[in-house]
């Protein structure tokens, strides 16, 4: 009996909740182009979410964030056009998922090589594209990996790019991240985070977890989310971290051509970063939707 009651909440729940879907994709009236194809029910769904299933806030946040794609233009972004960013390897897809099979975005703060900001949050818009492109079928959110080696209070992260980053991540990609795991920061990043804190809303400050190697539950927590094996020494794991620069960016540019044709735009695109569209053309097999664009 309990089971049958349980049955029947969950299944009115479902169909509120698709019912709410429904009632949004109506507000926000005809969409065209790559507004339309951006709004997916799951897209519809995850702003939603971020807003506690209110209709109107969650419209006014999508609206929001349909004119900044309209003016940033995330998915016309090249790799050969933020590569310079990434020389470093301070922020990349890793070749691994987590437990759940989300991709994950390992980030190297000590590695920043470059002082312009809006030239790092195109580099970082770019591979949270990338992120959520590479995503499984089914699976609609990325982890994060925070590496604190070599940094310090001489090349820390301005105020204003975290800002910056938060602003980005949870206003225009709600959901998107699962978790974010800070591995060993220093002591003296306690002041920091307090600051960069204050710019967060409560559900994505849920979501940063920091593990440090003596904390024994938060290190366990860790290997709940990542078999350890594919974790570098400077996450506890085992494997080596090393980034190659030309390889990442071999990667990109073949990713490049299917974000291309899948946005269509690889008619004004023959070429990235110096390969050619036939060198890096995928093959002709069927090609996964990106998260961004499943209903």
């Amino acid at each position: 009996m309990f089971r049958r009651k349980n049955q029947s909440h969950s299944e009115q729940d479902g169909e509120d909740k698709q019912h709410k879907v429904k009632e949004l994709r109506a507000s926000l009236g005809q969409l065209s182009g790559r507004s339309a194809q951006y709004c997916t029910d799951a897209c519809l769904k995850r702003y939603l979410e971020a807003r506690n299933w209110n209709v109107d806030k969650s419209k006014k946040m999508l609206e929001e964030t349909l004119k900044w794609r309209s003016s940033f233009k995330p998915e016309e972004i090249r790799w050969h056009e933020v590569a310079t960013e990434g020389e470093t390897g301070k922020v990349y897809k890793a070749n691994f998922h987590d437990r759940y099979g989300r991709t994950v975005l390992i980030l190297r703060p000590g590695m920043q090589n470059t002082s312009a900001l809006d030239n790092q949050m195109k580099h970082l818009v770019y591979l949270i594209e990338n992120a959520i492109f590479n995503l499984p079928e089914g699976q609609e959110q990325m982890a994060w990996l925070i590496d604190f080696t070599g940094w310090s209070i001489t090349n820390n992260v301005p105020v204003k790019s975290a800002r910056e980053t938060i602003n980005i991540l949870q206003n225009h990609y709600p959901e998107r991240l699962a978790v974010a795991f800070l591995y060993c920061p220093p002591r003296i990043f306690e002041a920091f985070w307090k600051i960069v804190k204050y710019f967060m809303d409560p559900k994505t400050a849920q979501k940063v977890k920091f593990v440090y190697p003596k904390n024994k539950d938060s290190v366990e927590l860790m290997k709940s989310y990542f078999d350890m094996d594919n974790l570098a020494t400077e996450f506890g794991g085992t494997a080596t971290l090393s980034y190659d620069h030309e390889e990442f960016s071999r990667q990109m540019a073949q990713d490049d051509v299917k974000a291309a044709k899948f946005w269509g735009l690889d008619k004004h695109a023959p070429g990235v970063n110096g390969y050619s569209a036939a060198e890096v053309a995928p093959e002709p097999e069927s090609i996964a939707l990106p998260a961004t664009a499943r209903a």
